[in-house]
């Protein structure tokens, strides 16, 4: 192996340890610092140099133990001065020479994952609620602002002030980095279910599995969900968002023809579907009903099963289907919801039905920038004869697409109108 060869695969062992460990060496910090944004701060730095300096010095034996020890440094460096590093700096003497065995000591009995530990913990009941899925997605598994906004509907700027105020509520009230007995878990999950599916979507939006991180997330996402329902069996949420899952990871590969386009749902070969994980799925779903206690995953997952039964039976299920986004609506008054409610409501009655049922941007104006309420509302007004509004919403959805492939085929909806307008 030559020098570059050498540079290159210890950078590649430095980013897999960012991905693998991030989470649980910014917990161990953070428990010891009573600082979540210290403790990322220092972590940050700390790949920083990682990244700089592993190709000369070479791959240490333990990595976490190797960045564990700069992150401790970077923290006491920052607290130098101040009363508080006499504390802090007792506490983070503890960590000098243990490195990843002290981290694995801290691992509780009763979670089998380090993540999973973690995110129940950063579901405390004393951090708002509706900022301890987002905190999980960036403390825990990385995901910055931007991609956090995006799956929670919020612009990146608003959610970085919420989660700065998050992790300030933490450090100045003193809230403990302390893993929850067993039996508070049930109490905690919904903010670790809600993390979880936000980033599995996340990844899901590289259908191809050409960006690592991506995969790794999508992957990391799924094997989080079974955990849960190993941890948690007689819990239906839990069972429900897995069966969802499984039923989008199981039209994975349909999602791209052999050119890389995209392929929407409606035109997708079920014969390229994986079997095995819609049985899976279907199993899961049915002993979340048997449990008698329904919930927005099972009837998310619900729904995915309807659509897989539709396509593969050629049954037209169409009532069905706007019964369960009725209740799902009902149950989350999701703008999301809405928007796909809209679109099945458009299949059993009319366009022009559907164009009444979406939401309006005047009561919610987070829709603005949400493509995939441009998108329907361009197929819907097609269908509806309205031409010349529709090129204007495919316009706006095709400005806000992050996913190339599915860029060319809004266009390609879009230059089909335009075609058509012509020969009029």
């Amino acid at each position: 192996m030559n020098s570059r060869e050498g540079d290159e695969q210890a950078r590649t062992t430095a980013e897999a340890v960012a991905r693998r460990s991030y989470g649980k060496l910014i917990a161990f910090l953070a428990a010891r610092t009573g600082d979540v944004a210290a403790a990322e701060d220092a972590l940050s730095e700390a790949f920083a140099v990682a990244l700089a300096d592993w190709p000369r010095k070479g791959s240490p034996a333990s990595p976490e133990a190797w960045l564990l020890t700069v992150a401790r440094r970077k923290i006491i460096d920052a607290y130098r001065g101040q009363r508080r590093h006499e504390i802090v700096g007792e506490e983070l003497q503890v960590t000098e020479g243990l490195g990843a065995a002290a981290i694995a000591a801290e691992g509780p009995n009763q979670i089998p994952d380090q993540r999973l530990a973690l995110m129940f913990v950063c579901s405390h009941p004393a951090i708002e609620a509706g900022i301890r899925a987002p905190l999980i997605l960036q403390v825990i598994l990385g995901l910055d602002a931007k991609a956090i906004a995006s799956a929670f509907l919020m612009s990146p700027a608003a959610m970085s002030k919420r989660l700065v105020r998050a992790k300030e509520k933490i450090r100045q009230a003193g809230i403990p980095f302390r893993v929850p007995e067993r039996e508070e878990l049930p109490s905690r999950l919904d903010a670790v279910l809600d993390a979880v599916y936000a980033a599995f979507a996340e990844g899901w939006t590289d259908p191809a599995g050409t960006d690592v991180a991506r995969r790794d997330l999508t992957e990391e996402a799924m094997f989080l969900a079974q955990l849960v329902t190993e941890l948690l069996p007689e819990e239906p949420e839990a069972l429900g968002l897995l069966a969802l899952m499984l039923h989008a990871e199981a039209r994975r590969r349909a999602r791209r023809g052999g050119d890389g386009e995209y392929v929407p749902l409606a035109e997708q070969d079920p014969a390229s579907w994986d079997l095995r994980m819609i049985e899976e799925a279907e199993a899961l779903l049915r002993r979340a009903s048997a449990l008698g206690v329904i919930g927005r995953y099972q009837l998310e997952g619900a729904l995915q099963s309807a659509h897989v039964d539709r396509y593969r039976t050629g049954r037209a299920n169409w009532a069905e289907v706007v019964r369960l986004y009725d209740a799902l609506l009902a149950l989350s008054g999701s703008p999301v919801v809405a928007i796909n409610r809209a679109l099945a409501v458009a299949e059993l009655q009319s366009a022009r039905d559907a164009l009444r049922a979406m939401p309006e941007l005047s009561s919610d104006a987070r829709l603005a920038e949400y493509q995939p309420y441009w998108a329907a509302r361009a197929e819907l007004l097609v269908k509806a004869g309205e031409k010349e509004e529709a090129r204007r919403a495919y316009e706006i959805a095709i400005g806000l697409e992050r996913d190339p492939a599915v860029r060319r085929f809004l266009q390609k909806r879009q230059s089909a109108l335009a075609s058509v307008a012509e020969g009029e």
